[in-house]
This record gives C-alpha cells, sequence and structure tokens, in this order.
C-alpha cells in the first residue's frame, strides 16, 4: 500500500480499494482528510486531490457520510447490516440480511473466517463495474456452534478434526494432551476453545467425546445429533429427578378432574411406539357422540423451572431418526408415567366434544381428567377393522362394542375432513420413506408410509382439539355496549403464512403448461381451493409429483408465535399444538397457559413466551434437518450392495450441477452429475425445472421417467449417485 514519493503515482482504482478498505474495517470511525492521507501514505498533491474527489463521488453515492467539510465516515444506514453468513463449500458465500432480502455475496478473503450460520455485522463494499454485489464481514456477533463432529487424525506432535462439508475453512487443531483418547479415523466431537484471529488462522479444540469407529450404527447416529449439537445421551440428573418423581394418583388428585375411567377409551399409534400421548374415548349421550380426545397431562408432573423442565426447554421437541428416537423427556415419564398405556389409570388433560350425526360441535368443554385406556391399537389393526367393515357395513349407532366405537369415530372423522377441505384446507398427503431395519441398524428394506383411514381418523380428531383449544382463548368475546373486543391474554398459536404470492404466479405460468389452470388472486378460500383443485386433477397423472413438488416450494413454513396470523394450510382462524407434550414442548407451554387462565390468573408475559416460540421453531427445524440426514445415511446405505445395478425412477429434482432422480421401486434418490450428461451441453431452466440440450435440444423434466444405474454410494457424505442406464432415445 505504501510508495516511495515521487515514485510510480496511484491511479484511481487503486486509492479507491484503500479508501474502501479502510472505512469498513473501521466502520465507526470518522476520518479527517490528514488522518485519511497519513493512513494511506499519500504523500503528493495529486493522490490526495484524487482521493477527495472520490470520498466526493462515495459520499453521493450513499456510501459514505460526509461529517465536515473535510471528514468523512462509512454511511452505516445503508452499508452496515446484521445477518447470518452462509458458508458453502465451493466458496461461494454469502450474507443474508435480517429483513429477509437478498442473500449478499462474501468472498473467502473478506468472511473473516466466519462460520455457517454465524450472526454477523457486515459492510457493504463499493460496486465495482461489472461485478455482482459484494460484502465483508466486520464482526462476529455470535458463533452458531462451539462444537463439530468430524473424524481424527492424530500425527506426531499434533491432531486434527477433519470435518465433512467444508464448514470450517481449515481443520481443527487438537493438542495431544486434549485427545480423550481418540485415534486416528475415530468420529470425535470436539469443543472449539479458540477462534480464528488476527494473530492466528487456527481454530483450536479439545475433544469432548470419543464416538467410535466410522460405519457403526451407533457412531453414525450419533454422529448425525452432534452435527446438529442435538444430545444423544440424556444427563444423569435429570434421569435421577424422573425416578423420585411419585407415579401413583392420589384420591384427593381424582376429586379435582373429571373422572372418565369407565367411559370407553383407546390409543391409536405406529405399532412400534412406546409414548401414548394422546386417546380417544366415545360414549352415547342423549343424541348427540360425546368425543373425548385424552392428552397425556405432562404439566402435571414436569414442574416449570425444575430440572427436567430446563432440560425439556433445551430440546425443545422429541427427535426421530430412522433407528431410535431421542425423546425430549427422561424415558420414565414418556414411556410410564405419563404414557396412555393400557389398563393403567392415567392423568390427562382433555376436550370433551358433543357431536352430531354430522360431527358438528354442539358444545365442548376443555378439562382435567382421569382416564383408564381399554385398548391399545397400532393402525394397522385399525385399518383392518374398517377395511372389513367397508366391506361389510354395519349400520349400528348404540356403540355396543370396539367394532362399533372405531367405526363411529371413523365415520365423524370423515365429517370433519370433508367438511375441513371445504373450508379451504389445502390437500397435501405427502408420503413418507420409512425402512426396516435389522437387529444390527441396517435397513432390509424401504417404502413409503402412506396416510389411510386410520391415521386419519387420529388426525382429524387432533386437529379439532387444536382448533378448539386456540379459539377458547384466542377468540375474545365484544366488551360491553362500545362493541371492541377484549385483548386476548398471550397464548402459543401454531400459525403459517399465506404462500408466496412470487412463487404462487410461478406455479400458476408453470401448470398451464400442462393445461391446468388455477387462481393466485382472490381471498385465502378461493386460493386455497383452486390449489386443492390442482391437486386432485392431477392424481395418478406423469406430472402428479411434479405439481406437488413445485406448489409445496410455494407455501410457508409453519411456526410457533404468540402473534396470531392463522393457519392458511388448515385454514383454521386460530390453531395451536395442544395434542403431543410427551415430544413437543410448545403444547406443555400451552398446557400450562390454559390452567393458568382456568385458575384465573393473569395474562402470562408475552415477550418470555416469543421468545420460547422462537426457540421451539428452530428446534424443530434442526430436528428435521437431523432426520432427513438420518434417513439419507440409510438409504446410502441400503444401495450400498446395489452398485451397477439397474433400475426405473423418475426425475425428482432438478438443479445446475444435476439431475435427482427416485427409483420407483424403493424410493430412494441419488443423482446423476451434470458431468455424465456428456452428449451436450445442458442448460438449467430453473423457471420451467428442466435441463435442456444446447445443439439437440433434448430435454430432461421433473417427473420424467427414467433409467439409472447406481454407480457410487458414499456412505460418509451420505451421497449416493446415480449414471444413466440406457440411451433415452426408449422414452
Amino acid at each position: 500500500m505504501s510508495k516511495k514519493k515521487g515514485g510510480k503515482r496511484l491511479n484511481k482504482k487503486q486509492i479507491a480499494e484503500m479508501l474502501q478498505t479502510l472505512f469498513q474495517q473501521n466502520p465507526n470511525e470518522t476520518f479527517s482528510f490528514k488522518q485519511i492521507f497519513k493512513a494511506l501514505k499519500l504523500d503528493t498533491h495529486p493522490t490526495k486531490m484524487l482521493a477527495i474527489d472520490l470520498m466526493e463521488e462515495m459520499a453521493w453515492d450513499d456510501y459514505l457520510s460526509k461529517v465536515s467539510d473535510n471528514s468523512y465516515r462509512l454511511n452505516l444506514k445503508t452499508q452496515v447490516q446484521e445477518g447470518t453468513f452462509i458458508r458453502k463449500a465451493n466458496g461461494k458465500n454469502s450474507f443474508q440480511p435480517d429483513d429477509g432480502g437478498k442473500p449478499i455475496f462474501v468472498s473467502e478473503r473478506n468472511s473473516m473466517f466466519a462460520l455457517n450460520g454465524d450472526r454477523v455485522k457486515v459492510a457493504m463494499m463499493a460496486r465495482r463495474e461489472k461485478h455482482i454485489k459484494e460484502a465483508m464481514v466486520v464482526e462476529i456477533l455470535s458463533h452458531k456452534m462451539d462444537q463439530a463432529v468430524g473424524k481424527l487424525k492424530v500425527e506426531k506432535d499434533f491432531a486434527f478434526l477433519v470435518t465433512e462439508g467444508n464448514i470450517f475453512v481449515h481443520d481443527i487443531l487438537i493438542p495431544k494432551k486434549k485427545l480423550k483418547g481418540g485415534k486416528t479415523g475415530d468420529k470425535a466431537v470436539v469443543k472449539i476453545t479458540q477462534w480464528p484471529s488476527k494473530d492466528s488462522k487456527n481454530i483450536v479444540g479439545e475433544v469432548i467425546d470419543v464416538l467410535g469407529k466410522e460405519g457403526d450404527n451407533n457412531v453414525e447416529m450419533h454422529a448425525i445429533l452432534a452435527q446438529y449439537g442435538l444430545p444423544y445421551k440424556y444427563p444423569k440428573n435429570v434421569e435421577d429427578a424422573a425416578e423420585k418423581i411419585e407415579p401413583g394418583i392420589t384420591p384427593e388428585e381424582i376429586k379435582r378432574r373429571i373422572d372418565m375411567r369407565d367411559v370407553w377409551t383407546c390409543t391409536i399409534d405406529p405399532k412400534d411406539a412406546k409414548d401414548f400421548d394422546d386417546a380417544l374415548s366415545i360414549r352415547k349421550k342423549d343424541k348427540y357422540y360425546e368425543v373425548g380426545v385424552h392428552i397425556a397431562d405432562v404439566s402435571h408432573y414436569v414442574k416449570e423451572g425444575s430440572v427436567i423442565d430446563k432440560e425439556a426447554v433445551k430440546r425443545a421437541t422429541s427427535v426421530y431418526l430412522v433407528d431410535r428416537t431421542i425423546p425430549m423427556l427422561p424415558e420414565r415419564l414418556c414411556n410410564f408415567i405419563c404414557s396412555l398405556r393400557p389398563d393403567e389409570e392415567k392423568l390427562t388433560y382433555s376436550v370433551i366434544f358433543q357431536l352430531d350425526e354430522d360431527a358438528n360441535v354442539k358444545s365442548y368443554q376443555i378439562a382435567h381428567t382421569v382416564i383408564k385406556s381399554n385398548r391399545r391399537y397400532a393402525y394397522e389393526e385399525v385399518q383392518e377393522i374398517l377395511m372389513a367393515d367397508k366391506a361389510n357395513p354395519t349400520s349400528a349407532t348404540a356403540l355396543a362394542n370396539e367394532k362399533d366405537c372405531l367405526v363411529t369415530l371413523d365415520r365423524l372423522a370423515k365429517k370433519l375432513r370433508e367438511r375441513r377441505f371445504k373450508g379451504g384446507s389445502v390437500k397435501f398427503d405427502r408420503e413418507e420413506l420409512h425402512f426396516d431395519i435389522d437387529e444390527k441398524g441396517k435397513p432390509t428394506r424401504a417404502y413409503f408410509k402412506k396416510s389411510n383411514d386410520a391415521t386419519q381418523l387420529i388426525e382429524e380428531f387432533m386437529l379439532l382439539a387444536n382448533k378448539y383449544v386456540a379459539e377458547s382463548i384466542g377468540k375474545t368475546k365484544k366488551a360491553g355496549k362500545d362493541g371492541h373486543p377484549t385483548k386476548a391474554k398471550t397464548f402459543v398459536y401454531r400459525i403459517h403464512d399465506q404462500p408466496d404470492p412470487t412463487k404462487l404466479e410461478a406455479l400458476r405460468e408453470f401448470v398451464v403448461k400442462f393445461g391446468y389452470k388455477m387462481k393466485t388472486a382472490g381471498t385465502k378460500g378461493a386460493i386455497s381451493k383452486s390449489l386443492n383443485a390442482l391437486m386432485d386433477g392431477c392424481q395418478g397423472k406423469k406430472e402428479q409429483k411434479l405439481i406437488e413438488t413445485v406448489a409445496l416450494r410455494a407455501m410457508m413454513k409453519a411456526k410457533y408465535s404468540t402473534h396470531n396470523i392463522g393457519h392458511y394450510g388448515l385454514a383454521f382462524e386460530y390453531y395451536t399444538h395442544f395434542t403431543s407434550p410427551i415430544r413437543r414442548y410448545p403444547d406443555t407451554m400451552v398446557h400450562r397457559l390454559l390452567t393458568r387462565y382456568q385458575d384465573a390468573g393473569r395474562s402470562a408475559n408475552q415477550d418470555k413466551f416469543e421468545e420460547l416460540c422462537e426457540h421451539c421453531s428452530d428446534m424443530e427445524q434442526v430436528a428435521q434437518q437431523a432426520e432427513r440426514d438420518s434417513i439419507k445415511y440409510k438409504m446410502v446405505e441400503f444401495m450400498s450392495d446395489k452398485l451397477g445395478e439397474t433400475y426405473d425412477a423418475h426425475i425428482s429434482g432438478i438443479q445446475s450441477y444435476g439431475i435427482y432422480c427416485e427409483i420407483d421401486e424403493n424410493h430412494c434418490e441419488g443423482m446423476v452429475p451434470m458431468r455424465d450428461l456428456d452428449d451436450d451441453y445442458y442448460e438449467f431452466d430453473e423457471r420451467n425445472y428442466c435441463l435442456v440440450g444446447r445443439r439437440h435440444h433434448h430435454k430432461y423434466q421433473l417427473g420424467d421417467p427414467i433409467r439409472i444405474k447406481v454407480a457410487r454410494a458414499n456412505i460418509e457424505k451420505r451421497q449416493l449417485d446415480f449414471a444413466l442406464a440406457d440411451s433415452r432415445e426408449s422414452y
């Protein structure tokens, strides 16, 4: 940056870059001309005049603020922003502003070694001619993670942790005395003790847990959890606290509750479930059906601020990996004390509905209850009963036996479901990939689980309970003659915003090519009914999966909040999560708030609950990412002994770097890399979700059938690569 007086003169571009660097590295300082000339070693009159002219231009562009006639500072209002740093393995890092604006490119040299997900402060760089907008990290506000998982590499004098996916600029340096017995090749969890700085680019850490050898099922599942900062062990002090909880129910407690132990009640869950957090009861009362939705009363046992509660807050949700559940609550609570097991008296929080023959809610009551489940059903058992009844229908309405009870619940659920869709609820019946696992954790079969009458029966009554619980607090009554509604008390809602209008319009333009019409303007109900008509119209067609995929991308993510905006996907004005407190912390929050308000308590602190809502929404996303990674791992493991085999598949995703294909037989997904499409130069048409050959104009379209060969199965990277198996002329 320095030069000799009278030597080679600095040009305009060089001085502009020097000024830019000076102001970006000192975003809060005001510099006089004298300080600038000294800092940049500008010691000739022409270079000083050129610097002054450039600063005038930068102020005109709002890059700098003019403080006085001879001093400037960086324009913080437009040039400094806070947000999230997104690190990419290919070096194309970006900054995502907090205001939700478009991501801005950050080169590696301007990253300050920020890690993926870090909260950072950036300064916008002066726009260079014919260059994209760039930002420079000027401060790392907080690191998203303070631990990492990877493979150890132990040398003579030191050791490294090598992480997957290049989440760190450099491998983590580990002093030999901090290895905790780890050896080369071991997977380990490392806590970072020193971050990169101006003085040292090294990241230094210490091993906090050696997971074991790569490839072992437990090791790999624990590694996935550790990668997302999720726990894979339960703290002993929390388990000890759970052991001290008295499971018995006193006569005094029963007196405080509605006693429903003599009403026919059952649980319906997956066949391998252990935590039964919801049960249904039904009995005939006069001309109505009394249907009880009974939920495990977790908040009776888990007191706010207790050791167990603090751990539950931290976890916020149970995590469901392919071969295991990482519970939010200690096993003693979730599988025994709170679980609504058959033939055991249990404390519950219930919504008790009076329904007519058309499933109209005539009245309802939210109350603490005590129940005794008569039967634990698996979904498959209930489905068999319902299918048998469909083949030989019964007209019984007296609920004389268990079959009558289940058939009646199903009939009412179907009416609720029909009315929900008529009311604008969006139909997205997504299939879920599941695996059968042997005793060593190895997948033996891959298949899709589809919803059926049994799962929909439970779903409808849970939705109904969640809706009415939310309405009981959120739907305020008018106050007196002025007609103004009273302010609703603080509550936890499950909210879902309207679809992104731009993406919705893109969907409309896209489906027109297949001959479908769709509304993108009008009322919420009109748009959702149009979406449903589209989903129904493409059922069984070649383009079904393609249209469902594009439509899903237009949808917003549901989340928790104390600020209610309704639930677009369900078309409910008020909705919450009340029905799964064993596995979701927001449901426990809802139970506590309901109890507080039923006891005439004042409105809870909204800021406190909003903060908890944000945390729970974040943890839900993290848990979903870990679950997806476990599915990817098992998918690659399942296909690893099938290299060279060919399968019929369909194109499930299109990117600029290749095409994703899903095998029709087992639903495993892999990618044909762009480099393997060597018969032409293919261009990515993002708008139409396809690749188009420049010379021969052959098109690879989302949803197209394709025949593939399994080329590579990289378990370590959780990556499955396919190759085209034969010529596409067959299609």
